[in-house]
């Protein structure tokens, strides 16, 4: 979000469409290819949807094909985009992956995401949410 803000004020909106459009389809695509491995590595799981895996390979042909001609047509857009993505990666060491934290850290953590949510007007259930291991 901070980087958001920060391109706003500094950029044109056409540009920070440009980047969030690069990060949605290189999600997309990684998402589709999850699809894919959970299929051929665990295909006995439950899925409420199951469709033809020729699909999703289709998609990916063409996803693979726009992500390469965004990269090669306008890198420096696309390199911002990936930048954007990175800024996530401390943010999952310290919220996520970092599981002995001290208790000033979860405290901070606990606040902010609070403050978040009242925020976005977003609330989790009080019972809590099982962690999965």
């Amino acid at each position: 979000c901070l980087a958001t803000l920060i391109i706003m004020l500094v950029g044109d909106t056409y540009t920070l469409i440009n980047y969030v459009s690069f990060i949605n389809y290189l999600c997309y695509g990684v998402t589709i290819i999850g699809l894919i491995v959970l299929r051929w590595k665990k295909p006995k799981i439950f899925r409420p949807i199951k469709v033809n895996l020729l699909i999703p390979i289709t998609y990916l042909a063409f996803w693979a094909f726009l992500l390469i001609f965004s990269l090669y047509s306008e890198p420096v857009v696309c390199g911002v985009g990936l930048i954007i993505i990175l800024t996530g990666v401390p943010v999952f060491f310290l919220g996520v992956y970092w599981r002995n934290k001290p208790k000033c850290v979860n405290k901070l953590i606990e606040s902010v995401t609070c403050w978040g949510q009242k925020l976005c007007f977003v609330v989790y259930p009080q019972g809590g949410v099982a962690e999965e291991e």
